[in-house]
Parts: C-alpha cells; sequence; structure tokens
C-alpha cells in the first residue's frame, strides 16, 4: 500500500546536493542575457522613452519597449496591467500603458552578449516622467479624485466589493449581552522564497515561444503570454523546472511574458539564441507583489453564555497599483471574517482599493489569515470578558454538518472544525507547558529578574480547498500502461507544479495506489504545457485534492483499456468537482466553496517585558487531512508554515514610504533564523475522510499559517494583560504598547 506510508520524498536528494537544476541554472549553448528595467515610480506618466542609449552599448543585442507588445495588458483575474509601461499606444489594450502605478512596473529589457554589458545598456535607457500624485495608502486614495484605473468604469478608487447580508441584524444587537467593538490593521509580507526569479526563453524545435521558469501555473502562464504577445496557445510552450519556493508569490507574471517577446523578436530578426534573466534579490522584493495589508472594523455581539448573536464588519484590503488576485483574495478574507462559527445575523463589507503602494496578490491563506486573525482574536476577547475558556467558547459557537454558513447555505460534508478544537486543546494540555529561560537580547547576558511573562493563546480556522466563486475548475492527468502480459510500468503525465510541497512524492504514490502497483513502477513527467492538460494552480490547497481525483480517473481509464487488451494503454482524465456560487450581490448568498479545510492551533510564549523580545516555546497544530497521503509531508506542511507564521507575526516588517519599499534585502528584512523559531511544533494528523476526497484525503498546506498569528496574539495577552491589534510584533513595537499601559522599566 502506498497512500499512508512515509516514502522518502523523490526530489529530497538532488534537493540537498544542488543537483536539481533551478531555473537560475538552466543554461543553453550561446545564450543571451537580459536586463529588466523598473520604473522606479510609484504614479507618474512617460512622457519620453529614449533607447538610443542602451544600443551604444557595446555588446547589446536588442531593446525591447511596449511597441513589442501586440496586446499590452495581462492580469490574472483582471486584465489591468501593462506588461511595459510605454508611450506608444496600439489601442489594442484596456488599460492605459504610460502611467507607471507601481515602483515595479517594467518599462524595457536589453538584451546583450554578456550580463555586464545588458546592465550597463538598462542603465542608459532614458526615460522622462511627469510626476503625478502618489496615493500611499487606502485613506489618501479614498479620499482622491484621481482615479487610478478610470477604464474599470467605477468613480472610485475602491473597485471591488462585497457584501453579506443575513438574518436581522437588529434583532442580533437587541439579543447581545456584550459587545466586542474592535479595529485591525494588518501588515504586507514578503514572499521571500529561496529562489529569486529566473527563465530562460527561446524558440523550441516545434517553433513555439518557450520558457522555462518557476511558477505555479504552467497553462494560466501560457495564456498569459499568448494573449500579450496575440499567439494562438499551442504557440507558446511553458516549462517548470524545480521551483525553489512560491507561497502565491508565483502565481502571477514576473519574467514570462517578457521574455518570451524577446525570444519572439529575436526570432522574428533570423537570431535563435536562449535569453537568460535571473533577477537578484532586492529585484525580487521590489519586483512581485506582497501579502495584502489592511484595516478591518469589526463588532461581535454575544450572550452572556458566549453565544454570538450579531457580527457587523467593514474591512478594506489595498491593492496597490493593479489587481493581480486581490478580487479572490478578498472573497476568501471575506468568508473568514465571520469564522467557521454559527452565526444567525450579519453585515459584512469587504472591499478592494487600487493604490500607488507596492502590489498585492496571493500569498499562503489567501485572505484568510487576514480575517482570521480578526475574528479569532475578537472570540479571544469574548472569552476573555465573559471568563469562559477560550476553547469553550468557539466549541459552543461551531459549525457542524448540515450547520447553515454566513453564505446562507449547508457547507459542504466534512465539517470537522470541532474536531480540530478538541484535538489541539488535548495536545496543548499533554505537550505544552515547558518553558526555558525566556528570550534574552544577547546569548551572553542572562535576562533580568521578573522581566520574563508568560502565556498561551489558542486559535482556530477554516478555508477553502479549491477555487471559489464560480470558477469553472477542473484537472487533468494522462496515465500511461506498459508491458507485455503483465503491467509492468506505468507514466503519470501531469502540469501540476511542484513547489516544495512535496506533490510530486505524494501524486506518485496516488498513482501507484490506484493502479495497484508498486511505486518503483511509477515513472513521473510533469509540468509542460506542450505534453500534459491543464492541471489548475499550485494553489488554494487543491492540489492534493484535484490531482488525486483526476489520477483515480486516468488510472481508471488506463486500466480499462489495458484489460480491452490495448499495449500501450492510455488514460486521459479531466476531473471537475461540484460546481460553486457566484454569490448574490446584495445578500452573498451562495455556495462558494466544494470542500473546506479545518486547523486549529495552541501557542505558548515567553515575552522579557524589558526589552519586548518574545520567544515561542511550543506550538501545538492539529489539522485535518481526510487522509495523510504521506504523513511525514504533512508534518513538513504543518512545520513550515507556523514558521513562516511566525514571521508574519513577529519577525517580518515590510517599510513602505510613498509607494517605495525601504527595505528590500533580507539583511533588513528579517525572516526568522533558526534561533528566532518556535521551540517545539507539535502536529496532530487528524484523518476524518472528506467524501469527495481522492482516498478521502483534502488539501491542508495553507491550513498551518491561518490561525498562527491570534493564537500568539492571545498568549501575548496572557502573559501581560494587554491587547495589540496590529503587528509584526517587533520588540520595539511591544515595548512601545507594553510601556504605554505601564508595563516594563522595573
Amino acid at each position: 500500500m502506498s497512500i499512508g506510508a512515509s516514502l522518502p520524498r523523490l526530489d529530497a536528494l538532488g534537493k540537498v546536493t544542488g543537483a536539481t537544476p533551478y531555473p537560475a541554472d538552466l543554461r543553453r549553448d550561446g545564450f543571451l542575457h537580459a536586463k529588466v528595467l523598473f520604473t522606479n515610480q510609484p504614479h507618474a506618466r512617460l512622457v519620453n522613452l529614449e533607447v538610443s542609449g542602451a544600443w551604444a552599448i557595446p555588446g547589446v543585442v536588442e531593446v525591447l519597449t511596449s511597441q513589442d507588445i501586440p496586446l499590452n495588458e495581462y492580469g490574472l483575474t483582471i486584465r489591468d496591467q501593462p506588461v511595459l509601461i510605454g508611450t506608444t499606444d496600439t489601442g489594442r489594450s484596456g488599460v492605459a500603458g504610460d502611467l507607471s502605478r507601481w515602483e515595479g512596473d517594467q518599462i524595457a529589457v536589453v538584451v546583450a552578449e554578456t550580463a555586464e554589458a545588458a546592465l550597463v545598456g538598462a542603465m542608459a535607457v532614458a526615460a522622462e516622467w511627469e510626476q503625478l500624485p502618489v496615493l500611499a495608502d487606502v485613506r489618501q486614495s479614498l479620499a482622491s479624485d484621481a482615479l487610478l484605473h478610470p477604464e474599470n468604469g467605477q468613480d472610485s478608487n475602491a473597485y471591488y466589493h462585497l457584501r453579506i447580508r443575513k438574518g436581522d441584524l437588529a434583532a442580533g444587537w437587541a439579543a447581545a449581552e456584550v459587545v466586542i467593538d474592535e479595529v485591525y490593521h494588518l501588515p504586507y509580507q514578503e514572499h521571500a522564497y529561496l529562489q529569486p526569479e529566473a527563465a530562460i526563453a527561446y524558440i523550441d524545435e516545434a517553433g513555439r515561444v518557450t520558457v522555462e521558469i518557476a511558477g505555479q501555473w504552467a497553462h494560466e502562464d501560457q495564456e498569459q503570454i499568448a494573449h500579450a504577445l496575440d499567439l494562438p496557445p499551442e504557440r507558446v510552450r511553458v516549462i517548470y523546472p524545480a521551483v525553489g519556493g512560491a507561497f502565491g508569490g508565483r502565481e502571477d507574471m514576473s519574467l514570462q511574458i517578457v521574455m518570451a517577446a524577446a525570444a519572439l523578436k529575436l526570432h522574428r530578426r533570423g537570431i535563435d539564441r536562449p535569453i537568460r534573466c535571473e533577477w537578484s534579490r532586492e529585484e525580487s522584493i521590489i519586483g512581485h507583489h506582497k501579502r495584502h495589508r489592511g484595516r478591518i472594523h469589526h463588532r461581535l455581539g454575544a450572550t452572556r453564555d458566549g453565544r454570538i448573536t450579531a457580527l457587523e464588519v467593514d474591512a478594506v484590503l489595498d491593492a496597490g497599483g493593479y489587481n493581480y488576485t486581490t478580487n479572490k483574495v478578498l472573497g476568501n478574507m471575506h468568508l473568514t471574517l465571520a469564522g467557521p462559527y454559527e452565526i444567525p445575523n450579519a453585515s459584512i463589507d469587504s472591499r478592494a482599493v487600487y493604490t500607488n503602494a507596492p502590489v498585492t496578490g496571493a500569498f499562503r491563506g489567501f485572505g484568510a489569515p487576514q480575517g482570521t486573525f480578526a475574528i479569532e482574536t475578537q472570540l479571544n476577547k469574548l472569552a476573555d470578558v465573559l471568563g469562559i475558556d477560550p476553547v469553550e467558547v468557539r466549541l459552543r459557537n461551531a459549525l457542524e454538518d448540515g450547520g447553515i454558513g454566513i453564505t446562507q447555505v449547508e457547507l459542504p460534508l466534512g465539517v470537522t472544525i470541532k474536531a480540530v478544537i478538541e484535538a489541539a486543546a488535548s495536545s496543548a494540555a499533554r505537550h505544552l507547558g515547558r518553558n526555558g529561560p525566556g528570550p534574552s537580547s544577547f546569548a551572553t547576558l542572562p535576562v533580568a529578574a521578573g522581566s520574563i511573562r508568560r502565556g498561551r493563546g489558542f486559535a482556530c480556522a477554516y478555508k477553502n480547498v479549491g477555487f471559489s466563486f464560480g470558477f469553472a475548475e477542473r484537472c487533468e492527468a494522462i496515465i500511461e500502461l506498459h508491458g507485455d502480459e503483465a503491467l509492468e510500468r506505468a507514466v503519470l503525465i501531469h502540469a501540476a507544479a511542484e513547489v516544495g510541497q512535496g506533490g510530486y512524492t505524494a501524486f506518485r504514490q496516488m498513482a501507484a495506489e490506484a493502479l495497484g502497483l508498486d511505486v518503483a513502477q511509477v515513472e513521473t513527467r510533469y509540468s509542460d504545457t506542450a505534453t500534459s492538460g491543464d492541471s489548475g494552480s499550485a494553489s488554494a490547497s487543491r492540489l492534493t485534492f484535484m490531482v488525486g481525483n483526476s489520477i483515480l480517473g486516468a488510472a481508471e481509464e488506463a486500466l480499462k483499456r489495458w484489460n480491452d487488451g490495448e499495449r500501450p494503454a492510455v488514460g486521459r482524465f479531466r476531473y471537475v468537482p461540484p460546481p460553486t456560487d457566484v454569490l448574490d450581490p446584495e445578500t452573498g448568498a451562495g455556495q462558494p466553496n466544494f470542500c473546506y479545510g479545518y486547523v486549529a492551533e495552541a501557542v505558548d510564549l515567553s515575552v522579557d517585558v524589558e526589552t519586548g523580545l518574545i520567544q515561542v516555546d511550543g506550538v501545538v497544530c492539529a489539522v485535518e487531512t481526510g487522509k495523510a497521503i504521506n504523513p511525514q509531508l504533512v508534518e513538513g506542511q504543518i512545520e513550515g508554515g507556523v514558521v513562516q507564521a511566525h514571521g508574519y507575526t513577529v519577525t517580518e516588517k515590510v517599510v513602505v514610504e510613498n509607494g517605495h519599499i525601504q527595505n528590500p534585502r533580507l539583511s533588513v528584512y528579517l525572516i526568522p533564523g533558526i534561533g528566532d523559531i518556535p521551540t517545539a511544533v507539535y502536529s496532530e494528523i487528524l484523518e476524518n475522510p472528506d467524501p469527495r476526497g481522492p482516498f478521502g484525503a483534502r488539501g491542508m498546506a495553507e491550513m498551518p499559517f491561518i490561525p498562527y498569528a491570534p493564537a500568539v496574539i492571545a498568549a501575548l495577552h496572557d502573559a501581560t494583560g494587554v491587547w495589540f491589534n496590529s503587528f509584526p510584533l517587533t520588540p520595539d513595537f511591544v515595548v512601545a504598547e507594553l510601556r504605554r499601559h505601564g508595563i516594563g522599566e522595573g
């Protein structure tokens, strides 16, 4: 049996030894070097672009500008972004191409014989700008008459609005005996994946424009390249080598379109040489989107026994200069603002706002961390006011199978939020409470006597598995069976991206199980649009669910053909899950998702009230998997998610001033090091089968991240008596808040 076994990762040896090639490792004979030039303008109109200086640099072979992009527009969900900012308008794009709305907008690509010549050539490009007012944040943008995207027909920079109207809000407030009314502020977060953006582009043997790059959805990359270059999709090929981390940061375009455009332009000049580009860490931080910052006004009413009676929320996310996936992230936040609870009366308004701040988009949890922080902190404050155990107040309100969710329909079967809450609480009682000496600013100096305080916090969450809100979800697999009389080997062909989660190993295990073979008999070919059908994205915790079901269908088809005597036998299958609904625009009613994941966490921490340093002493994470295809990989996802959430909550701070990121280096953007992460993480893997999941499985990779911040905030309150409505909890911020409440300094 392959399912449920902690088999070694297929890619482990190559990644540990450095043998596995990532995009930055790729070299082809006679390759050229490309340098992408950013505008560095949060808000300005391009008046003139002069590239003759670049052409004067020895070794420069080509300069790409907006004139080389037939349809100068792109966007994963809304085509609101020019590929290259330029003064030339073909009239075929729906968005003005002469406006830079973000400092990471791209203006030109210089291709040269050497990396040095490409860099010098890019520096020689001269741009003349008309400066425009920088709408640096949501407040400024909403107050301004200047529309960043007038083409969308909105009369405000608040361009996307979701509503929920459930029950009788007035009656809910009348029944409330306690009201918790708070405003929360959510920060940016940088993906900080190991491998910065890199790509190599060329024309392949079949005449296809080919880009080898790290991404999360090869067929969507193909579609966006084809659209911008006005090519049929079959003329574009996208291949993913190893992906050095993604977390949502590779869902949107970085180098895909411009590298394809450069290769195509050279080809049309009779030059068929590959082109290579690699961003620096600084370029990576400037040039791709961030987790959304936001503001949430959250008002919660309840009875004295802790039953929620009313909820009223106004939430805003800062999209930056372009939508990217903001409308979809907003949708997920919108649902999680109410948490996995039975709430009879609610009014929720969620809005996305364009600004000239850094663009924002997909990041692990996809809106759920923001919404969960608000509702879970509210639940913890409610428990504190009422003197009810935080676990108990959740159990009294948690949804069950048959319960009506915030969108006025039953959640899909398999609602196990109570099970994960109980599992986390039970595990915390067994494992937590083993505190060390506490955090110290310097390893050689003892902490001040009496300065260490300790606390425990709890939070839980739910989140969609798979795409939402009526998206035509699908996933395709191909399986070939080979042998004479006996089935000797199988080949699984799939486009799904391996972004570090161990997916390729799990897919192989599922294929072996479905075919009745040993894992060693299953070969795999992955992530090439020329050989495989559309897998959908490696996001939304969807791949285990979607790929597994597509593998089961392809295996059934292949085995049928094999038994009918075909040699080799090939099974092709497109899995289509149950449909979801576009929510009613006025009431928010409808079924937004076909599956959910559930998670609960308990956190113990120590805080030095004199220095503001926080040490997380232990974390329990209970997560519903339906069925753990590879338990060790699940544990890895739990531990990785907790560490990444720790950075979001405690150490990582993106500093932005007037539209510019001020700390685009890892020396001053502090992702957690080995000395910063939680001392211990205890994983509780629940396996209550999902009725629609392959082998009962459902996705879980995003779940461990989502409730961590509110659990830490609750633990900090337990330790100090102070509630924090914003983070990251850097020492200076913690000290300032504690001093404001009269805590510390002896």
